[in-house]
């Protein structure tokens, strides 16, 4: 197996986000976009000449992903699934609203290979005033929202959401709950879009908790670990391939983006992080020989119509 040379961290957007989420790689774009949760807002980050734009919104954006409409992102809000413009700002009816908001709220979510969007909850820790809340219990689920506008559960009595993702041959599933401390692996059928045969992945590992993931071409995965300092690159068999240290606690989410996908673009938070991390919140980067995979996208039954 090929040692893969991975670069430091850099920090290419202080951007100070109180909970930096969502990260997504546009490639028509050439950008980044990604969240802050408690701020309600969506920034992005033009790699071109490194400038961030910010828009704002009026309750949690948790998460961000592609359409088959270059010109369309999904927009997942605290409350619901929305269509969004970033051209115009344009802000669609929404395609889904959770039951039990905002008692509940989304967190993270993904397309998967047929063009379905998962979406995990849990109990509400965002506040009106966008000041954090507590989490706790088990109040997430997880659900699938098909393009005709089908939602199933597939999933029930999570703490906390995180990690929606695909190995490189869509047979295998990942999904974790935070406050258990596990990553879960379940058998995805490509064909139905249904999962089984739930077992964990990564249980237990001591540094933080697990957020946010990503699943490069060679079928790692790189989960985010909130509280943890890192990032931990898991092989497909479940044992450590290796830990990526980061420069600040928090560590929510990642992306492969850049032009040959070879540039892990991560999410941080400045919620509950100490005084000495001067960069919490900031959008880092990290150079390696390894390349992501291409971001599924969902797909309309119907297409929005432009603003």
């Amino acid at each position: 197996m090929i040692a893969h040379l991975i670069g430091p961290p850099v920090c290419v957007a202080p951007t100070g986000d109180a909970c930096g989420e969502g990260a997504v790689w546009h490639a028509a774009h050439q950008a980044v976009y990604f969240v802050d949760i408690n701020r309600f807002l969506i920034h992005r980050f033009l790699v071109a000449d490194q400038s961030v734009r910010t828009w704002f919104f009026d309750e949690p954006v948790t998460a961000l992903n592609l359409t088959e409409n270059p010109t369309t992102l999904i927009a997942v809000l605290g409350s619901s699934v929305i269509p969004w413009q970033p051209d115009s700002d344009h802000r669609g009816d929404p395609l889904f609203r959770l039951p039990g908001w905002p008692r509940v709220r989304f967190n993270d979510a993904r397309p998967d290979p047929r063009g379905s969007l998962w979406l995990g909850t849990m109990r509400n820790n965002v506040n009106p005033d966008g000041s954090a809340g507590a989490a706790g219990g088990q109040d997430g689920e997880l659900y699938r929202l098909d393009p005709d506008g089908t939602v199933t559960t597939w999933r029930r009595d999570i703490g906390i959401s995180n990690t929606v993702a695909w190995s490189p041959d869509h047979r295998r599933f990942y999904f974790a709950d935070s406050l258990a401390n596990v990553v879960w692996a379940f058998d995805y059928n490509p064909a139905t879009g249904s999962i089984a045969n739930e077992r964990p992945f990564l249980q237990g590992f001591s540094r933080g908790l697990p957020d946010g993931s990503t699943v490069d071409s060679d079928g790692f995965l790189w989960n985010c670990r909130y509280h943890g300092s890192c990032i931990v690159r898991v092989a497909p068999d479940g044992s450590i391939d290796r830990i990526v240290e980061m420069p600040v606690q928090n560590i929510t989410t990642c992306t492969f983006g850049g032009p040959d996908l070879k540039t892990l673009y991560i999410t941080t938070a400045r919620n509950e992080a100490p005084a000495s991390d001067r960069l919490a919140g900031s959008l880092f980067a990290i150079s390696t020989t390894v390349a992501g995979q291409p971001e599924n996208k969902f797909r309309f039954a119907v297409s929005p119509r432009p603003a």
